[in-house]
């Protein structure tokens, strides 16, 4: 029996939002489909009914699975089925887990997992926000503890006027991509990319985003009161309340000690580790489940004894005031053939980057279900186990480097130079060396010194900051430049970059309720100072972008054919192409509307293929001069060719300025010889003279002589006729 589904409907902005729950996967906790247009979102929430023992976390997996089916295509991998998550795809993953994971109880250690599929996707509304709001309210009406719901929604700005859930479309006309995610009364999430937006502007469109997001809380409060099911009771993770009386008693002077004493990372770390050992010593002996207790007690005295220094002595883990800012050093042209090279270092983190400039052809493609089918500025990100002093297999990219490289990569494609202006496919790596907070805004760092170092006429320099927040009760203090312990034991984690204009990006994780917009204020506008300072720094050591490319980036020419000329450059199955790249020592791009690129990384190949390249695609012009070789010799003239695969006909009355009895007399087979284009008739039969060019005749003229020495060979021709007609009658009489 089919069975009964519940469908609400709510209006987000100006467009509507439909949930659907009870026809699909009965059998998770809670699961629903989203949708806005043509496009849905299905999610399923399922929590496991045990806990995992022996661990100190919670155990929370979101997966979001791009299905190519929703779009009406094909995947186009060799197996044709999805394989490895898109970028796309861990990018949407993670943006769901970071508003939902908060609201989770801090003592559950049951398994969760959210899984999202794509059903339809119309590529006019976008899929993250769906998913973010499917996931919410799958969690809702689940039996799974969760202090929900989230609402979300993206902003633009078009013409100044915020809007909400724009279309793909009206992304493309907007300054701003924003994306925020929220309870009732306080914003969770934030991720953010604009053009150079003001701060004063981008407080407003959060403000304005919250309580556009507001619908959606209403909507799912409903949903759970009229169809949730009862929350499941949980075995909780239990950390006595003596325990950590008893480790306080025991360590936290200790602790503070440690924290007052001068001291790198390793050094506190090392101070920390030796503490936490002896209190496991102490307090649990062999006993592997009072260890654990021990550990996640020691660490909740650590995170108080390291907020209380904060909020009561105006004091850091590492001694600085809250706004300070860790020592700052850069350089340039670290790597001597890569095509430009920035090095950025904050205090004990450290971020080399590289530049490699590609042929357009090298762009990124993307198989995905959004309108983008390709992107020409690449960033990527890699944060090896020796940045932080250990040791762990090495096995590709993580969630967490591919979304601090998008983070990075958001940051920087403002000031990015557009493809007409300069034709390059540019990739950045950014190699994570030391690591002691905020990586990601060092990668932005990084970035634009090794772009500047290329030679990239970026608009303008960009750097980037990590904001923090400690926060008890009405006390609380905005932290400028965290580091990793702040980020760890703090309530906020903001990063801000931008230019001295403004925002570029914006990526924000609250773990608690009641950020006011006053504190977002605060921080916003430390961040503009530090961003301020941190620019000044790298432009100490490079000013502006070199004036001329590295030696080693290829040089890029540029020249567009007629579409129909396509094919004669490619030659039958590329042969032509291929030989005039091995030729010339370059690289060619043809695209379909006609444009060729040409890069070469050294000497005059480039400019050698691009007069090659004129060459075989230019259309013969009357009155135009070539140098051609002789191809072939008749009695009346000889035929020369003026361009490749084209050649024209000189008569024997225009090989010379006087008469010429024989052709071979003047020119052979294999000859060079100056001609000028004196006509092309209605076939494109090319007529030439030499005599034009050694005379200095203009077009008309050489056309004009040319008519009356036909007109006079033709009277002549006329006269022999008369003569052997009359020969021929004398004959027969």
């Amino acid at each position: 029996m089919k069975p009964e589904s519940k469908i609400y409907q709510i209006p987000v902005g100006n467009k509507e939002i439909v949930i659907e729950t009870g026809k699909l996967a009965m059998q998770a906790n809670g699961a629903v489909t989203v949708r806005m247009g043509d496009t849905v979102v299905f999610a399923a929430a399922t929590m496991s009914k045990e806990p995992r023992e022996g661990i100190d976390f919670f155990p929370l997996r979101v997966d979001y699975e791009e299905r190519m089916y929703a779009g009406g295509r094909i995947p186009g991998s060799f197996f044709r089925r999805e394989g490895r998550p898109s970028e796309e795809a861990i990018l949407t993953a993670r943006l769901v887990d970071r508003p939902i994971r908060p609201l989770f109880p801090k003592d559950l250690r049951n398994d969760v997992q959210v899984v999202l599929y794509s059903i339809s996707a119309d590529e006019e509304h976008p899929i993250d926000i769906l998913a973010i709001n499917a996931a919410s309210a799958a969690l809702m009406i689940s039996d799974i503890p969760w202090a929900g719901p989230v609402g979300a929604v993206r902003i633009g700005r078009i013409g100044g006027e915020f809007v909400v859930n724009p279309t793909f479309p009206e992304l493309e006309q907007s300054d701003l991509d924003l994306r925020i995610a929220g309870t009732r009364e306080a914003i969770l999430m934030v991720e953010a990319g604009a053009q150079e937006v003001p701060e004063d502007v981008m407080v407003e469109a959060l403000a304005f985003g919250h309580q556009a997001l507001q619908p959606m809380i209403d909507i799912q409060e409903r949903m759970a009161a009229e169809i949730g099911k009862p929350k499941r009771e949980y075995t909780p993770f239990v950390v006595e309340e003596d325990l950590k009386a008893q480790i306080a008693d025991l360590a936290a002077q200790r602790l503070r000690d440690l924290l007052a004493a001068p001291h790198s990372k390793a050094e506190l770390n090392d101070g920390l580790d030796a503490l936490r050992e002896e209190m496991l010593a102490t307090l649990a002996g062999d006993d592997a489940a009072q260890a654990l207790k021990v550990k996640v007690a020691f660490d909740d005295v650590l995170k108080t004894v390291v907020r209380q220094r904060i909020l009561e002595e105006g004091v850091r883990p590492d001694g600085r005031g809250y706004t300070d800012i860790r020592p700052i050093w850069c350089e340039v042209d670290i790597s001597p053939r890569a095509h430009g090279s920035g090095l950025f270092t904050r205090g004990e983190t450290q971020v080399l980057t590289l530049a490699t400039l590609g042929t357009p052809r090298e762009a990124q493609e993307i198989d995905g279900l959004t309108p983008l089918e390709s992107k020409r500025y690449i960033h990527h990100y890699n944060f090896p186990p020796f940045s932080v002093g250990e040791v762990r297999p090495m096995r590709g990219a993580s969630r967490r480097e591919i979304g601090h490289g998008a983070l990075a990569e958001r940051a920087l494609l403002p000031v990015i130079p557009p493809e007409d202006q300069f034709p390059y496919t540019l990739r950045l790596v950014s190699e994570v060396l030391s690591s002691n907070g905020s990586t990601s805004m060092a990668s932005v760092c990084g970035s634009t010194l090794a772009l500047m170092d290329t030679g990239v006429p970026i608009k303008a320099p960009v750097a980037g900051i990590a904001m923090g927040l400690i926060k008890e009760g009405e006390r609380y203090a905005v932290l400028t430049d965290i580091q990793g312990m702040e980020d760890h034991l703090g309530d906020m984690d903001f990063k801000v970059a931008g230019t001295e204009k403004g925002i570029t990006a914006l990526q924000m994780d609250i773990k608690i309720a009641g950020i006011t917009k006053e504190i977002m204020r605060q921080a916003l506008a430390q961040a503009r100072e530090a961003r301020l300072y941190i620019l000044g720094k790298m432009l100490e050591v490079i000013p502006e972008p070199r004036p001329q490319l590295k030696a080693h980036a290829p040089r890029m020419l540029v020249v567009r054919i007629p579409v129909e000329k396509i094919g004669a450059i490619i030659g039958p199955g590329g042969k032509t192409i291929r030989a005039l790249q091995e030729e010339t020592d370059t690289k060619i791009d043809i695209m379909e509307d006609g444009l060729v690129y040409i890069a070469s990384t050294h000497g005059g190949g480039a400019e050698e293929a691009r007069d090659r390249i004129e060459a075989m695609t230019e259309s013969p012009e009357i009155g135009r001069i070539y140098t051609g070789k002789v191809v072939r010799v008749t009695d009346f003239g000889a035929f020369v060719e003026i361009l490749p695969n084209t050649d024209g006909m000189v008569h024997i009355s225009q090989l010379d300025s006087e008469p010429v009895r024989r052709v071979e007399d003047i020119v052979r087979v294999g000859d060079e010889i100056t001609v000028m284009v004196t006509d092309i008739d209605p076939t494109g039969r090319i007529r030439l003279s030499r005599q034009a060019v050694l005379e200095g005749w203009t077009p008309e003229e050489a056309r004009a002589r040319d008519k009356a020495n036909r007109e006079r060979r033709g009277r002549n021709s006329n006269r022999r006729d008369n003569r052997r007609g009359s020969r021929d009658r004398n004959r027969r009489r």
